[in-house]
């Protein structure tokens, strides 16, 4: 799969995340200290948003239980042994694109 534009790089201020589509997958795209990270949306204990999550530094919070990820590796922190899937990001211009496989 190729690049995919999901985003302008002004769309998300530092710390912030956003819910995104490429390719037919919904992506949770963040925004840490100016580097963007994407990892699957869908949160791996109930089905919750990630982008809709609070994000404190590289840890994303999953706003309906509280399950926390690493956003740079999508490692889970409350269970170690759950990733979510991670997407390759990259900058071109102002547009932030996302590759899904």
């Amino acid at each position: 799969m190729d690049f995919v534009t999901v985003a302008k790089v002004n769309d998300l201020k530092p710390g912030e995340g956003k819910v995104v589509e490429a390719n037919g997958r919904t992506i949770a795209l963040f925004n840490v200290d100016g580097t963007f990270h994407a990892i699957d949306n869908t949160c791996k204990h109930a089905q919750g948003p990630l982008g809709e999550g609070t994000c404190d530094g590289n840890i994303v919070t999953c706003p309906w239980h509280g399950w926390q990820y690493d956003v740079t590796t999508g490692v889970c922190s409350t269970n170690p042994q759950v990733k979510m899937d991670k997407f390759e990001v990259k900058i071109e211009g102002e547009e932030v694109k996302v590759k899904t496989e």
